[in-house]
């Protein structure tokens, strides 16, 4: 004789603990679900609206065609990759000597490289004025040395200075934390089996730091293609897609050239975040 274990009414208990469940999970995510919708489907849905109110798309044609859009939108990325570049290759040298030496006054010098980031655009903006501006040090300097006033503020060569100033400390201190991470016993094997400190380097400390290096460079590039601030306080010479987006809304009234010049800018953002959190994927299921 067989007995039956099963309790009466078990199966509605265990269909009332799923629901009881799910139901919690569901008002957990509640705030997210409201914030994404209100924040983020209903603008972007507003925005492909807007550029497509002729009903041709004629917008996203012309960004490609016009001069105008579409060197705006080369500068804008090629700008963002040389401030990528140049923000890794300084913040990986400056992040691992201050991971790996102790000296006097190292706190204040970390302190003083992530201050930049307490400061908004404009700010920044203000700082590139005073240093490479008409009245700046560098004006000053150059006129008291060869007689003539060099200025690059209102150029791209200062909107490079001004990113790269808010870009090094986010980079400085996510190679920081790698670093502090990185095993030691790899790099001393290497040292053991005769290798230079330069192939310790490429072969150890680089593939190690990959994933951090992917994850704040393209966080660095995409805060230099949207950055306003900075380009607004700097627009003399300068043709990057958030000013054109700024004049096309409000100076010429352009509000299907603005929206369409916005997706694009989302567009070229979110594909670099979505390679980069993929290859970063990648190296750190690789081991790198």
């Amino acid at each position: 004789m067989k007995l039956n274990n099963h309790r009466p009414g078990g199966g509605n208990a265990t269909l009332h603990f799923m629901m009881k469940h799910n139901f919690s999970r569901l008002i957990l995510l509640l705030p997210a679900l409201m914030i994404s919708l209100t924040f983020f489907l209903l603008p972007v849905g507003k925005l492909i609206w807007l550029s497509l109110a002729d009903g041709t798309g004629q917008s996203y044609w012309s960004i490609f065609t016009q001069p105008t859009y579409y060197r705006s939108l080369l500068s804008t990325v090629v700008l963002s990759v040389l401030v990528t570049l140049v923000s890794l290759v300084i913040a990986t040298i400056s992040g691992l000597f201050l991971t790996r030496y102790q000296f006097r006054g190292k706190s204040l010098l970390i302190a003083m490289l992530s201050f930049p980031l307490a400061f908004p655009g404009v700010v920044i903006g203000f700082f590139v004025i005073m240093l490479a501006g008409r009245q700046g040090m560098v004006a000053q300097a150059s006129l008291a040395l060869v007689g003539e006033r060099w200025v690059f503020a209102y150029t791209m060569a200062g909107l490079f200075l001004g990113y790269l100033y808010f870009s090094i400390p986010r980079v400085v201190l996510t190679v920081m934390g790698a670093a502090e991470k990185l095993d030691h016993n790899l790099v001393e094997a290497g040292r053991s089996l005769g290798a230079n400190r330069w192939q310790i380097l490429r072969d150890v400390t680089l593939p190690a730091l990959t994933p951090g290096l992917i994850s704040s460079g393209s966080v660095c590039f995409a805060t230099s293609m949207g950055a306003f601030g900075t380009a607004f306080s700097l627009a003399t010479d300068i043709n990057v897609l958030p000013m054109t987006i700024y004049t096309e809304f409000t100076l010429n009234a352009n509000f299907a050239m603005a929206a369409a010049l916005s997706l694009i800018l989302g567009a070229v953002t979110w594909l670099c975040l979505a390679l980069a959190r993929l290859k970063g994927a990648t190296s750190l299921n690789m081991g790198g």
